[in-house]
């Protein structure tokens, strides 16, 4: 088979309503094998499929991290989520990234700060798979379970940085997502119950016991939810604030142990 033309991907890729098929042709081709897959590639993100499921990969906070279908695909704004992070845990030895999805979060926490201890965890075993590639040349750990359950209780007081990037769209609200969210990324990771804030209370309210003193408990919201996220970590007994990136739209809450 011949070398597919840029402009054959462009065109292909613009028919299918691909708002940025220049980039995207461009990703493409640079990440296509042969041009057997270059063509499989463009009529997978043609259907429909999220380009970071076609490409194998999303990068994120500088790494080239690996996605496939039915894991969530790292958002850019949680790249917010990460900067709090790490301006908090410069010192930090022991790291855990909870609802994991691609292992995003703590592979970009371990990369920036070196040397510490990296534990993730997930419910969705696709993604705990997938996790443990992302983590793998970071010596981080994954397991799989159902939020503090499925970590080593000898963390336990022990995290200076528990980072959750948690599902947080109203059940009712999830149809209204885009395509490529609704139809190609786990329900799981994206619906958080009837207010969106189901997980994040959970978190909330487990986190003080699993924080070292003065660790910090980081999760993203949207702008609409902040009221009820803060009185949630007051409830569980954290100190909270609230910083914002207007730039991406990123609203984090970072709760503190006292």
């Amino acid at each position: 088979m011949p070398p597919l033309s840029r402009s054959h991907v462009v065109r292909s890729l613009r028919s299918a309503g691909c708002v940025f098929a220049e980039d995207e042709a461009e990703l493409i081709l640079s990440t296509a094998r042969t041009p057997d897959e270059a063509a499989a590639m463009v009529d997978r993100r043609a259907a429909g499929l999220p380009l970071e499921h076609v490409l194998g990969w999303a990068l994120f906070h500088g790494l080239r991290v690996t996605v496939q279908p039915g894991v969530f695909v790292p958002r850019r704004r949680t790249e917010f989520l990460v900067d709090q992070a790490l301006a908090l845990g410069r010192d930090a030895s022991l790291v855990v990234d909870l609802c994991c999805g691609s292992g995003a979060v703590g592979a970009a926490l371990a990369a920036a700060l070196g040397g510490l201890e990296l534990h993730a965890a997930d419910i969705d075993p696709v993604a705990v798979r997938c996790a443990r590639r992302n983590v793998a040349a970071y010596g981080g750990r994954v397991h799989e379970g159902d939020l503090f359950a499925a970590l080593p209780d000898d963390l336990r007081g022990r995290v200076d940085i528990l980072a959750a990037n948690v599902p947080y769209v109203p059940t009712d609200e999830v149809a209204l997502l885009p395509a490529e969210a609704r139809d190609h990324e786990p329900r799981l990771a994206l619906d958080g119950g009837g207010d969106g804030l189901d997980v994040l209370r959970r978190v909330t309210a487990g986190a003080p016991r699993w924080l070292a003193p003065g660790g910090s408990v980081l999760v993203e919201t949207s702008e609409r939810q902040v009221p009820a996220a803060v009185e949630a970590f007051t409830r569980g007994g954290l100190d909270v604030r609230l910083v914002v990136s207007a730039e991406l739209s990123a609203h984090v809450l970072i709760g503190t142990r006292r």
